[in-house]
C-alpha cells in the first residue's frame, strides 16, 4: 500500500507543496518577459515589473490550494508521494515508478483526444476572431519558449490548485456533508469531487475569453469540454493513484499538443 500523508504535519505539508508549485510561476512569469512586445506594456509598466505583476495572482491561488490541500487531502485519504517522503525518508521514484507507464499513456491519450475534439466541434463554434487565436503567427521559438509553462506550470503548478486544492477540499465537503465513513468518502463523493472540480476549471477560462469575444453556447460547451475532460483523467488518477501520477499525466498531455504546435509552424 503506498504512503498517505498522515504524520507529516500541516505545515510541512503546505509547505513542501507550495515550493512544488513554485517553478511553474517563474516559467510563466519568463515566458511573459521573454515573449511581451515593449509596445504591449501598459503605461506605466516596466516590462520587468509586468512579467513579476503576471504571476502575483497564479501565486495567491497556488498559496490558498495548498492550504486547502494540505488540510482536507489527508483527510479523504489522498496520497502524495512529496509529502510522505517528509515522514518516511522514502524516495518518490520508488512509488511513483510503478506508475509513469500509465500516467504517460493517459497523458498522451488524453491530449489526442482534445485534439480530435477540438477539431470536431470547431464547425459549430465558427470563426474565432484573431485576438483570441493570437495576434500573431507563432514561431518555432515561440512554441518551444512555451513548453516550459505547459510542462511546469500545466504539470505542477496547475495540478497542486485543482487537483490538491480543489478536488482535496470538495472530496472532504461532501464527505462530511454525506456523512463519514470510517474508510473515507465513497466513489459518490470521488467523483463529484472529480468531475466540479475538472468543470469549475473549464469555466474559469470563460471571463477572459468574453473579453475578446461574444460568447455562444458553442464556445462556451467548447471551452468547459476540452478544458473539463483532461481534468476528470487527472483526478481519477489523483483519487486512485497519487498526486505525482496526475502531474505525470498533465504534463504528458502537452506532449501531443506540443508537436501539434510544431507541425503547425512548419507546415502554414
Amino acid at each position: 500500500m503506498p504512503p498517505t500523508t498522515y504524520g507529516v504535519s500541516f505545515g510541512k505539508r503546505f509547505g513542501v507543496t507550495l515550493l512544488a508549485g513554485v517553478p511553474g510561476i517563474v516559467a510563466l512569469v519568463g515566458y511573459i518577459y521573454v515573449t511581451t512586445p515593449p509596445t504591449a506594456v501598459p503605461a506605466g509598466l516596466s516590462l520587468p515589473l509586468l512579467a513579476v505583476l503576471s504571476g502575483v495572482n497564479p501565486l495567491f491561488l497556488l498559496g490558498v490550494a495548498c492550504l486547502l490541500g494540505a488540510y482536507a487531502a489527508p483527510r479523504v485519504g489522498l496520497r502524495s508521494y512529496l509529502i510522505s517522503r517528509i515522514g518516511t525518508g522514502e524516495g518518490v521514484w520508488k512509488h511513483l515508478r510503478e506508475d509513469v507507464g500509465l500516467a504517460v499513456g493517459i497523458g498522451i491519450l488524453g491530449g489526442v483526444l482534445i485534439v480530435i475534439l477540438d477539431t470536431v466541434m470547431m464547425p459549430f463554434v465558427g470563426d474565432l476572431p484573431q485576438s483570441v487565436i493570437g495576434a500573431t503567427r507563432p514561431t518555432v521559438a515561440s512554441v518551444l519558449a512555451y513548453a516550459p509553462v505547459r510542462f511546469l506550470y500545466g504539470g505542477i503548478t496547475e495540478e497542486l490548485m485543482l487537483r490538491f486544492g480543489l478536488m482535496s477540499m470538495l472530496s472532504f465537503v461532501g464527505w462530511r456533508v454525506t456523512g463519514r465513513r470510517a474508510d473515507g468518502p465513497g466513489p459518490g463523493v470521488m467523483w463529484t469531487a472529480i468531475v466540479v472540480s475538472a468543470v469549475l476549471f473549464g469555466v474559469g477560462h470563460l471571463p477572459a475569453l468574453a473579453q475578446s469575444v461574444a460568447l455562444t453556447p458553442a464556445l462556451i460547451a467548447r471551452t468547459v469540454l476540452l478544458n473539463a475532460v483532461a481534468g476528470v483523467l487527472f483526478g481519477w488518477l489523483y483519487w486512485q493513484r497519487s498526486l505525482e501520477t496526475a502531474m505525470v499525466a498533465h504534463a504528458s498531455f502537452h506532449v501531443p499538443l506540443l508537436m501539434l504546435s510544431l507541425v503547425q509552424v512548419v507546415l502554414l
